[in-house]
């Protein structure tokens, strides 16, 4: 039995192969990721296991001391400490960031409510997210400072005494850093919680509603459980962006940490004292130190996947 030539026939002379264009074109991605990325990560690694820092203008090490830095790190209370400040202003910013990110993007992608101006409201939301943190910062500075505008209104009314500074008792100086992060982050977190919403098929809703279901239960029964993906994904990146905060703190205290109560500074972030640790030339602790938040960051995001897409959440 004959065969089809159309099938038999080898490959045209001349035709071109995609394929191996589109690897050509990810070279540059990977080269940059290898060079800027993978490079200083395995290096930040190697040289936590080395004694090697700067006295005065003699340099010691490197020396191998294997883990004697990570010992010394969780040997000191600084890091416990840090860690529990840079929690408290995270939660502080983040739980009215997604409660007010979820009241908006349910009234924003509503129909039925019909806003006036929603495309002006979406874009002023926004706006904060595009402002520099060291500018936003700054700003603040200015205000909340011992003779800026907001502290002198409040003084005016009586609600403070005249020598009051928002930057000294230790509530207002972390709801400052919280409120900051709020204000700069709950726009983008809107417009995303937004498009999640607007995925969902409109048909449930109608479904529900003559079910006789009212808005509270179409919200926790349908657009809560569809909403998972996305709200996972916020999560996990506010969390990850709290481990890392530094600017805003830093710029607020000027790189100070303050106030200090407690034996302790109690706005000093983890990034904050890795700062430290870098400016000391003490590369060792400092690459110890990363690699233990590198660690933090992981096994934080896993828990969270874990939590949200446990057996028991997926059959709810």
């Amino acid at each position: 039995m004959a065969q089809n030539s159309s099938t038999t026939s080898p490959k045209k002379k001349g035709a071109v192969s995609y394929n191996k264009w589109g690897y050509i074109f990810l070279i540059p991605f990977f080269v940059t990721y290898i060079i800027f990325n993978l490079v200083p990560l395995f290096s930040t690694i190697y040289y936590s296991f080395f004694k090697y820092y700067r006295e005065g203008l003699n340099w010691i090490g490197p020396e191998f001391i294997g883990f004697d830095n990570y010992v010394k790190l969780f040997s000191d209370s600084r890091i416990f400490d840090y860690g529990i400040n840079t929690l408290i202003m995270w939660v502080i910013g983040f739980v009215p960031q997604i409660l007010v990110s979820l009241l908006l993007a349910s009234w924003f992608s509503d129909t039925r409510f019909k806003l006036k101006g929603a495309r002006f409201f979406k874009t002023v939301i926004y706006l904060p997210n595009l402002i520099m943190a060291a500018a936003f910062a700054m700003l603040f500075y200015s205000l909340f400072n011992a003779k800026g505008a907001i502290t002198q209104l409040v003084q005016s009314w009586g609600w403070v005494d005249s020598n009051f500074d928002f930057f000294k008792p230790v509530w207002s100086a972390r709801i400052l850093v919280g409120l900051m992060n709020f204000l700069m982050w709950f726009g983008n977190t809107t417009i995303l919680l937004m498009a999640g919403i607007m995925g969902i098929d409109v048909s449930l809703y109608e479904a529900a509603e003559v079910d006789g279901a009212n808005s509270k239960q179409r919200f926790w029964q349908i657009t809560m459980p569809l909403l998972k993906p996305i709200f996972v994904y916020v999560f996990v990146t506010s969390l990850i962006g709290g481990i890392q905060m530094f600017d805003v703190p830093a710029i607020l205290t000027q790189y100070k940490g303050t106030p200090f109560a407690g034996g302790k500074f109690t706005t000093m972030t983890l990034i904050m004292y890795l700062r430290q640790t870098l400016t000391s030339r003490d590369y060792g602790t400092s690459g110890a130190l990363s690699v233990i938040l590198f660690f933090i960051t992981a096994v934080l995001s896993l828990l969270v996947y874990r939590v949200m897409y446990s057996k028991k959440s997926r059959e709810a």
